[in-house]
Parts: C-alpha cells; sequence; structure tokens
C-alpha cells in the first residue's frame, strides 16, 4: 500500500511539472498570437493595453481550463484500471 502512495506522489509531481510546462507555452502562444494581431492589424490604444486585455481574456478561457485534464485523465485512466483488475 506504501508502494501505491509513493507511486501516486511521483506521478503527482510530475504531472504537475507537465501542467506548469503546458500552461507556460499555452500563455506564450496566446501572447504571440495576440502580438502578431496587434502587429497585422493596427489595434487600437498601447500595444502593452491590447496584449494585458487580451491575455485577461484568455485566463477565463476553456482552453486554460482544458489543461486542468492533464491531472484528470491519468487518474480516471488509473481508477478505471484499479477498479477493473479488482473487481472482474
Amino acid at each position: 500500500m506504501i508502494a501505491f502512495f509513493k507511486l501516486a506522489l511521483f506521478g503527482y509531481i510530475g504531472l504537475t511539472v507537465i501542467y506548469w510546462l503546458l500552461s507556460i507555452y499555452f500563455r506564450s502562444l496566446e501572447r504571440e498570437r495576440l502580438e502578431k494581431t496587434y502587429d497585422h492589424e493596427g489595434g487600437t490604444g498601447s500595444r502593452e493595453v491590447f496584449i494585458a486585455e487580451g491575455m485577461k481574456a484568455y485566463e477565463g478561457s476553456l482552453r486554460r481550463r482544458l489543461v486542468w485534464l492533464v491531472f484528470i485523465i491519468p487518474t480516471a485512466v488509473v481508477v478505471a484500471l484499479v477498479w477493473i483488475l479488482n473487481f472482474s
């Protein structure tokens, strides 16, 4: 049982690292998209304000929340495997 908890602990540490890397990567993609949009379309106002507003909108977007699937999907798979292997 202790081995399972060690596996779970290190697994979630690994998933946390993957989550943060994906989060940083997707934020940089969104920022780059906003910069290109401002440069090509000649947005109104300051460039920094345009990017800040776009990033604020990104913080509440579905795309950002979908990154949480990094934790949910592996956990669901492990729970399903444990359930199937122990109770079938």
